[in-house]
């Protein structure tokens, strides 16, 4: 088999917080495909690095009283410290912020310049008046000027989905000091993106992609393709452009230049040669694993960039769903947005790497981490199947033939079969369908225990401890397993060097599959994995809310002790306008197609006739209630707030909530007597 030269990479963590589970889900898919070609006998190499520019470094950074290159430096260690724990075989883990990535980002930039793809033109954009800078989408909140929803960002409306510009908003203030931004004009430079449709609309339809990213991206290229704004003003923690100055390429340009930067890095101090790999002639390979967010970054702007300044696009970009804990987002609330140092402190990291390998696939669909799945899938087939066959055959061995192996086996065609998978385990590795490769394994592995059950040989121990049937019997056990084993050294590379320990043998390779161990001695046996406790994943959860919890008390602390977190003050005037209601909650449902949203039908009391008033309002509740708990509480609602119409239906008031969001809402519930229509005084 020919040696392939391949170069791999995963989407780079931003260096502005920890990794945690939807980091590791990437890293570990990428890591099991790396881990197979190298098994292969291939030459691939696998690099990646911090995200380290952008405003928000910048700002954390003050936040926290030190330089942007301290905050990325103990973050970058940080990083490196989570990966290595959870056994990801990076050749190299570097920074965007490094002279090789400020080098490749200059020439890159000159080159599309010489070619006449930069476009320079002022544009008018929302600037913070306090903070002296320009305001991100992200950092602008106001009122979303079609639904009139309340702290919505600045490009588009979380309550109804509609998009706009950032001047649209109404009320808008910024996130970072609470100001009222004003309008200001600034040079900007763009890449004429929509120069390379053609380009793309080949490349995005010659098998780089899965069908269905290809798809969604042949919307957007029938489309207007838009120029690309590829500077910042300062301001900005990044690398400034060349000739200008206060002028800064946005985080996005040199985020995967980092890619070629840390191959860079790594070629200085090795035999490997750059332009191999980069060259535009270049026979080498390049695999780009991203998740399915940041698709436009890497199948629109990368390769259109990297065409302009002469290099070579990537041989594929493979994308990946979220993660997802026991169906839902991850939660800090609920403790499900786990980090990689509180999952460490309570579980073995293969554990994670063996589930997320029994569930994933080659499509861009979310994968759902389910913890009571979690814990009964690993103790079943890691201990339950491959590690059983092991401590069911090498005692015998140990005790009875000095923990020598026999020199012909048992059942020579139990394991021809296993070996006969090599080419579809393989396929299904290669393909990153790892959930049928898995699924295959698994298969085997009960066909190995079904023989030992069959054979039984603590039966024959009992007769003759050192019968050569018995013998012959565990070899062949012994070897079923060390096949297995080999199959799953790309998932499990850890337990895989506890096995060639006890097994007495050098490094496994995939050609070891075509071979059998006989005639060998073997070590005395040790527990190559525990089983997956219950508790242990309840104690990891807990954790996780503590942390929460934790940090939120410190935030209010902080928000306590500086007034610039709160709204600007109202007069008593203002105040007494607000007529406060106890209502009862007589129906509650879901809003199809809003994400936040729950109908509520309320009671709010008679009317002079005695009939009954009723209000409906659509409230942002959704991710904290079901709506059939509601039905019946009272609450308190603002009675007579001036009736917005919404995407959805008019909304005729609004109930009081509190909490810092998502599953974090408590309503305000009215007790002690408390009638509909009472006032709230």
């Amino acid at each position: 088999m020919e040696q392939r030269k391949i170069l791999v990479t995963s989407a780079l963590p931003y260096a502005n917080g920890d990794i945690h589970l939807g980091h590791l889900m990437e890293v570990i898919q990428t890591d099991i495909w790396v881990r197979l070609q190298k098994l292969q006998g291939h030459d691939c190499v696998y690099v990646c690095a911090d995200d380290a520019h952008g405003t928000a470094i910048m700002l954390s950074a003050e936040e926290e009283g030190i330089t942007s290159q301290q905050l990325i430096d103990r973050v970058n260690e940080q990083h490196q410290r989570d990966f290595a724990d959870f056994l990801i075989g990076f050749d190299n883990y570097y920074s965007t912020h490094s002279e090789e990535n400020r080098i490749l980002s200059e020439s890159i930039y000159h080159a599309i310049d010489d070619n006449g793809h930069i476009a320079r033109r002022k544009i008018k954009q929302l600037f913070d008046p306090e903070r002296k800078l320009f305001l991100a989408d992200r950092y602008v909140i106001g009122i979303c000027p079609k639904c009139r929803s309340e702290d919505q960002y600045g490009d588009n409306c979380e309550v109804c989905g509609s998009t706009y510009n950032p001047s649209e908003l109404i009320n808008p203030r910024s996130s970072i000091s609470g100001a009222t931004p004003i309008e200001k004009e600034s040079e900007h430079f763009f890449f004429t993106l929509p120069a390379f449709r053609e380009m793309l609309q080949e490349w995005t339809r010659s098998g780089t992609l899965q069908n269905s990213v290809a798809n969604k991206l042949s919307e957007w290229l029938d489309e207007d393709l838009q120029e690309w704004d590829i500077s910042r003003d300062a301001p900005y923690f990044g690398f400034e452009i060349p000739n200008t100055t206060g002028k800064y390429f946005y985080v996005w340009v040199d985020a995967p230049i980092g890619y070629m930067a840390s191959f860079k890095n790594l070629c200085d101090r090795t035999d490997y040669d750059f332009d191999i790999y980069w060259n535009k002639e270049s026979n080498a390979e390049v695999y780009h694993f991203i998740g399915k967010d940041i698709i436009n970054f890497h199948t629109l702007f990368w390769p259109a960039m990297l065409t302009s300044a002469g290099y070579r696009t990537p041989s594929a970009v493979y994308a990946h769903g979220f993660l997802t804990v026991d169906g839902t987002k991850m939660s800090k609330s609920r403790g499900t947005f786990i980090n990689a140092q509180t999952y460490l402190e309570h579980l073995n990291p293969e554990y994670l790497r063996y589930y997320l390998a029994a569930k994933l696939s080659s499509g861009i669909d979310d994968l759902d981490l389910n913890l009571e799945d979690f814990v009964l899938r690993v103790n079943s087939d890691l201990v339950g199947k491959v590690v059983n066959i092991a401590s069911r055959c090498a005692g015998f061995i140990g005790k009875g033939f000095e923990g020598k192996l026999a020199s012909e086996l048992d059942s020579p065609e139990l394991l021809e079969e296993i070996q006969a998978s090599k080419a579809e385990i393989t396929n299904h590795f290669n393909e990153r369908e790892y959930g049928k490769a898995i699924r295959v394994i698994m298969a085997l592995a009960d066909k190995a225990n079904q023989y030992i059950n069959d054979k039984q040989p603590w039966v024959i121990a009992k007769s003759d401890k050192q019968s050569l049937e018995l013998q012959q019997i565990c070899s062949t056990g012994i070897n079923a397993f060390r096949l297995l084993i080999a199959y799953l050294k790309p998932v499990l590379p850890a337990m895989a060097e506890k096995v060639e320990e006890f097994l007495g043998i050098d490094a496994l390779c995939w050609a070891d599959i075509d071979t059998l161990l006989t005639d060998h001695s073997i070590n005395k046996f040790q527990p190559l994995m525990t089983r997956v406790e219950s508790d242990k994943i309840q104690a990891m959860v807990a954790a996780t809310q503590q942390e929460h919890e934790a940090q939120q008390q410190t935030e209010a602390k902080t928000m306590g002790n500086d007034n610039s977190g709160f709204e600007k003050e109202i007069e008593y005037d203002d105040f007494i306008k607000i007529d406060l209601r106890v209502a009862k909650i007589i129906t509650a449902e879901h809003v199809e197609g809003a994400d936040k949203l729950l109908k509520l039908n309320l009671d709010i009391g008679l009317d002079k006739s005695g009939g009954p008033i009723t209000r409906t309002v659509f409230s942002g509740i959704k991710s904290a209630y079901d709506p059939e708990e509601l039905v019946g509480k009272l609450t308190v609602v603002v009675a007579n707030l001036k009736p917005r119409k919404m995407k959805f239906g008019l909304s005729e008031g609004m109930i009081l909530a509190a909490g810092p969001g998502g599953e974090d809402i408590w309503l305000i519930e009215a007790n002690y007597g408390a009638q509909p229509g009472m006032r709230v005084t």
